[in-house]
């Protein structure tokens, strides 16, 4: 890592560190602001060249975290962590952290959380295999299907797929090719004899005239609470406080209208319904439906997530009579119009 021993602290002092900040939870995000093991702030984070490894802290590998903190160690001394660096003993001077020494890489990338761990790989020549979109991927569902460590962004920071993906993550289109990173020699199933494939975009059986937009959730923040967070002074929709990667409905039949990046509301979809409302799904971290397609009241639209201005993840539902800011109305009587209680 090229720390200097004059500012290294061990690994088994980071740890410590850890568990008085955070529990020893190297991907916690409560919300508060502060993400990792090591409770970063996003200004730290981001002044330290942590957005070399990931996004935020919460989202990078104990090892990537352990590497950010010995810079700031160097640069601001103990009292970056006031409390817990008193009761773990940290201080500059120490030896370096071996973490070449850390965890069998399977396990250690705590990004691999998302989507399971992978498969060591056989000896030899490895490979990228590479997955053909079909109709509802996600760059997050195709992670889960062959098991990458590292999650969507994995996949998305393969150069390779980002001249194919382009700049918006969350929208992939049928006929693209992904490759897949770390597979070995072995070579992709049969279609015989691989398991069948599960579509996330599903339309329930029975179709509704209105849908809740995520499952068995409440709103959290309802539309209309005051604040100076919000531009308008007061909450523009209802939100949910549902994990990373639930699956968000259309509330309503409609089509989609927009599907990409929105400024503070990150990665969005807006649907335009028959009678002249938009739908907008805020905070995604994956877009499952696209431009000009139509859809119907339960089904997917994406998934649930923290980008744009967010504070943790979840769902900004907004209802609207056009798509500009300052035309939201309570999305909770909208539905209730059509039995739906949120």
């Amino acid at each position: 890592m090229g720390v200097s021993s004059a500012s290294a602290a061990s690994l088994d002092t980071w740890e410590k560190v850890a568990e008085c900040e955070s529990s020893g939870d190297w991907d916690i995000n409560t919300g508060n602001g502060y993400y990792g093991g090591l409770q970063f702030s996003q200004s730290t984070w981001e002044a330290f060249g942590g957005t070399a490894y990931a996004p935020r802290a919460d989202q990078a590998t104990q090892q990537e975290q352990i590497a950010v903190a010995e810079k700031v160690l160097e640069a601001q001394g103990p009292q970056a962590w006031p409390v817990c660096s008193a009761r773990a003993g940290l201080a500059k001077g120490g030896p370096a952290p071996d973490l070449a020494a850390d965890r069998p890489a399977p396990d250690s990338g705590q990004r691999a959380k998302d989507a399971g761990t992978a498969p060591a790989a056989s000896p030899g020549k490895t490979t990228d295999r590479v997955h053909t979109v079909a109709g509802g991927d996600t760059l997050y569902g195709i992670a889960l299907e062959h098991q990458v460590q590292g999650g969507w962004q994995a996949l998305y920071d393969h150069a390779d797929n980002r001249s194919v993906i382009g700049g918006t993550p969350g929208e992939i289109f049928p006929g693209q090719k992904i490759k897949v990173p770390g597979a070995g020699t072995a070579t992709q199933p049969s279609p015989a004899a691989a398991s069948p494939k599960t579509t996330p975009r599903a339309v329930p059986s029975s179709h509704p005239k209105a849908s809740a937009p995520v499952k068995d959730a409440k709103v959290t923040t309802p539309y209309g609470k005051r604040g100076a967070m919000w531009a308008s002074g007061y909450h523009t929709g209802a939100d949910f406080a549902v994990p990373t990667g639930t699956t968000v409905m259309s509330v309503r039949d409609g089509e989609v209208v927009s599907a990409g990046w929105d400024n503070s509301y990150g990665y969005n979809v807006v649907v335009r319904h028959d009678d002249g409302m938009y739908s907008r799904y805020a905070h995604l971290s994956a877009m499952t439906a696209h431009t000009g397609q139509k859809v119907q009241a339960g089904e997917q639209v994406g998934l649930s997530g923290s980008t744009g201005n967010s504070t943790g993840p979840h769902l900004h539902l907004q209802i609207g009579t056009t798509t500009a800011y300052g035309s939201a109305v309570n999305p909770e009587p909208y539905l209730e119009k059509f039995g739906v209680s949120i």
